[in-house]
This record gives structure tokens, sequence and C-alpha cells, in this order.
């Protein structure tokens, strides 16, 4: 077959409503000559094991990394194995998130420095930072290329990222087709400074941009935040609309397929004193969108769709077998099969709970054990119910539902398809119990 070039382009922390015509315009462009995924979630809402999830099509608690710091273990394959195997060059630049090791005793730590060679996920060419956070800002900053050699940048960080995509499409063997992941930071927080970094030239511009109304009911940081953040992905799709004419400009636009989504959401401090870790729309909903491979219909999908998703789809668009210990399902057969539809999206919580939580068409259903954090374990025996959301009467998710009687059956059910879910993912069959009463003040 002939192989397409492949494309993926990631951000960090986006939220699936911030893709529309005055913020995402090349955005927009692409999804009507593809389709856009308008109800796709993560399946870890946080940086590191959702990477994970990514690059071994497994689950966070298969893969074994269900925290940030936890390295992708060596015995898993991971994705650019299969596309070197079947004659892709293979290229990653950006934010890796899964060589550094903080566990005690393990000992390898690069989350500021070269990330090893065999830590680099079998990647050809390599551009990238472990935790792109902790070498730059919002503006200038170092990577590393495969070697280890430190290589400065200047500028918004989102643009100077971009410009290595960019390079590597000069540099190529333009006989052989490749596969190319973009990580981007935008629009994730920078930690050390504790805020957003926006594009400092349109940041004013979005001062008056509308809150989404899952916010606004709840304390949190969106009003001072929010500018900035959606300056940030405004810039994103600057440089999509960028690396796009770069493809025209070389004649391979119509050979390679594009694929668009976020690792996570964000919540502005609305559901815990942070940004995401959160079974809630805002931290689980992200925007999808695909471009070629089969996917050139300009619709909106709306059956549910999931990360966990496209390390198969991935594989199957460039004409790779799909190992089975794969999770996920191929979007490229539900896009010929309108029948075919998920019964619900799986999402697994760690480091801010201990979680697990559902999604189906209507209902949200989490439950959680009693630990104060997650971090102290990645699973249990035993939860409680902690979470239910009628998404139909309730989309904003003002009103947990998780103790009203007149749900009871509705909860009987989404337990046991949980459980269904949790035991796929090779987790046991946990108890689960009805939430606990609130204690009156």
């Amino acid at each position: 077959m002939n192989q397409k070039n492949i494309i993926f382009y990631f951000s960090d922390q986006q939220r699936w409503d911030t893709v529309n015509e005055e913020v995402t315009p090349n955005l927009c462009r692409l999804a009507r000559e593809g389709v856009k995924f308008e109800n796709n979630f993560t399946c870890q809402p946080v940086c590191g094991p959702a990477r994970a999830c990514l690059q071994s099509g497994l689950y966070a608690t298969q893969n074994g990394c269900y925290f940030n710091g936890i390295a992708l273990p060596r015995d898993i394959a991971p994705l650019a194995r299969y596309f070197n195997n079947a004659g892709y060059q293979t290229a990653y630049i950006g934010k890796w998130h899964l060589a550094s090791d903080r566990l005690p005793g393990i000992g390898v730590h690069c989350e500021s420095k070269p990330v090893p060679k065999d830590r680099q996920g079998e990647y050809q060419y390599w551009r990238a930072a472990d935790v792109l956070e902790f070498t730059s800002h919002g503006y200038d900053g170092y990577v590393f290329d495969g070697d280890g050699n430190k290589i400065d940048f200047k500028g918004y960080r989102a643009d100077c990222i971009n410009d290595f995509a960019l390079e590597y499409l000069d540099k190529r063997d333009k006989s052989k087709p490749f596969f190319m992941f973009v990580s981007q930071l935008e629009p994730h927080h920078q930690n050390d400074h504790g805020k957003y970094e926006g594009y400092k030239p349109t940041v004013e511009k979005f001062k008056s941009y509308p809150l989404p109304d899952d916010l606004t009911f709840l304390k949190g940081d969106y009003r001072e935040m929010y500018p900035d953040y959606i300056s940030a992905i405004n810039r994103l799709d600057y440089n999509v609309g960028r690396l796009i004419d770069k493809l025209k400009e070389e004649g391979i636009y119509d050979d390679t397929i594009i694929i668009y989504t976020s690792d996570h959401a964000s919540h502005f401090k609305t559901r815990n004193p942070e940004y995401k870790r959160s079974c809630h729309e805002s931290a689980i909903h992200t925007p999808l969108i695909i471009k070629g491979g089969g996917f050139d219909s300009g619709r909106t999908e709306t059956r549910l769709t999931s990360l966990i998703d496209l390390p198969p789809t991935l594989l199957s668009m460039a004409g790779i077998p799909i190992p089975d210990s794969y999770m996920g399902i191929d979007l490229t057969v539900m896009e010929k099969d309108t029948q075919m539809k998920r019964d619900c999206v799986f999402i697994q919580i760690s480091e801010a709970s201990n979680s697990r939580a559902i999604r189906t068409e209507r209902f949200k259903y989490e439950v959680r054990d009693m630990a104060p954090t997650g971090y102290a374990h990645h699973k249990s025996k035993i939860y409680f119910e902690s979470y239910l959301y009628d998404l139909k009467k309730d989309p904003i998710e003002k009103n947990n539902l998780v103790r009203d009687p007149r749900y009871a059956h509705v909860r009987h059910e989404l337990k046991y398809l949980l459980l269904k879910q949790m035991q796929l993912a090779d987790e046991e069959a946990p108890v689960i119990f009805p939430a606990l009463k609130k204690r009156k003040k």
C-alpha cells in the first residue's frame, strides 16, 4: 500500500470547547477537510500517564506509568518501534515526560537533562526535553538532540517547538514516509511561575473572551488566567497553520495524515487545588481532529472516543498490524461502520485521588478510595461512589447526584459497567460501596 506520512500534533491541557473560528481558524479549516470528534476524552487526566498510554497502547495501570515521574518500561514495545519496523522515519519533538524516575532507588532523573538514548522511545530523530516546562518558559528555553546536545531557543515556546518540526521536514529522507510526533507544552501553565503564559501580543485581545459556564459557578483562577490560556491556544493554531503551509509548499499535504488532540483539559482550580486530575468534563474532555487516512468527510462525529483509541488508529492508518495487547478501538473501523460505538469511555485518575470513572453518552460516574491523595498507591480493593452527573440535564456538572435515591438504578447499572471496564484493563474487580453520608454540620 502507499504509506501516508503521519503527523501527530499534541497540545497540553487544552479543553474541547476552545476550538472555534475566533480562536482556532486553522484547526477549523482542518476539521472541514477531515473529521472533528465532539466527544473525545482522555483516559488519564495527567501529563505523564496520558503520554504513556499513547506510546504503549495500554492503560496506565497496565503500563505502570500511573504517576508523573515513572519512565516507560523497557519491556513494553513503544509506538515508534512499529513505525520503524514498517519502514517509516520517526521523529519526536517537544515534551516527552516518560524518561525520568522519581521513585526512590530507581536512579535516572532527567527532567531538565538530556534523555538517555535508551529512554527516547526508539524515535530516530529527537528534539525534545523530558519535562519541557522545566527547561523553558512561555518564552525562551532549550531542548536536546538525540545525542544529548543542548539546543537553545529564543522566542515564544510554541513557535520554537514548531520550528523544530519544520526543520525536520527539511532534513528527512524525502524518499520514505515519516511519522512525526509534535508535543507542544502550550497551553499548559508554567509550573515555576504558577500561571498560564500566552503569546504577549494577543493576550489583551482575549481579555473579554467569554468564560465557560462550567467554571463560573465555582471558585478558581479562571478570570485571571483565561486570557493567557486562550492566547496560547490561538498561537498553537497559528503554528498548525505554518506547518500546513510547509506541507503544501513541499507538495505532500494530500499525502499526510494530521491528528490533533490534547492529553487532558483544564478546570482552573475549580474542582481541586490545581488544573486536572479530576473526572469532570473540564479536565477530561479534549479536542480531536483527524484529517486524511479515510477521515475526509468534513463532518462532526458525536460518538464517544478516547485517547486510548489513537495508538491502534495510528497503526491502522499506516497499514501496520495492531498488537493484541492494545486497549483502544481502531477509529478507522468506526468511521466506516455507522452502527459501531462505545458503551462508555474509561478514565483512571491518580495523584490527586485514586479514582476510576466512566463517561457514557448521558452520565458521568466516579468511584474513589478513602486515601486523602492518590500518591500513596494507584489501585485499591475497596472504592466508594463519589460522583454521578446526569449530563443531559446538567452538562456543566453542577449537581452531584451520587446520593440521590431517584438515581439508585442508574448507579447500579453504571457500577457494573465500570467494573467491566476495570477488568478489561486487567484490574481486579474491587468492592464498590455507596457514597458515604455527608456529615451534619
